[in-house]
């Protein structure tokens, strides 16, 4: 697998044009991350932000939290995207496993994701890399 995943250290433009690029791809209701925005995200104390290369360019991202709660240490893998050209060349897969061995890194007990039905091929991805689905769930409260 020709991927590099790398943890984002530093926010520069090729990091902020990549998430300009990236980002709607995931959300259409998600505003713009500016330098700013990113830093904040990137400096906070439970979330690593990973970045995927292929030949050098940024062509994804995935935010991997981890959380120490009563029942032990938990760990979320959030906003996984991969630019549309360059899905189904092992960049999601890439920073999924990156994320796993992050979280086994810092002894999570679990770790948890979520996708939209719709998107198949990402759900197809998350059981092969040993994902299983939960009979579980999941609420939303909007504060805004």
């Amino acid at each position: 697998m020709d991927v590099d995943v790398e943890v984002m250290n530093e926010v520069t433009s090729e990091v902020v044009e990549a998430f300009h690029r990236l980002l709607p791809q995931l959300s259409s209701s998600a505003p713009p991350l500016d330098a700013a925005a990113l830093s904040d995200i990137a400096s906070a104390p439970a979330s690593t932000v990973l970045l995927a290369r292929k030949g050098g360019q940024i062509v994804g991202t995935t935010t991997l939290v981890i959380f120490r709660i009563p029942t032990g240490v938990r760990a979320w893998i959030e906003d996984v995207v991969v630019d549309e050209a360059a899905r189904g060349r092992g960049v999601g897969e890439a920073l999924t496993l990156e994320a796993l061995r992050m979280a086994r890194q810092a002894e999570a007990r679990t770790v948890d994701l979520t996708t939209r039905p719709s998107r198949e091929a990402a759900g197809r991805l998350y059981e092969r890399v040993g994902f299983s689905r939960r009979d579980s769930r999941v609420y939303r409260f909007t504060l805004s």
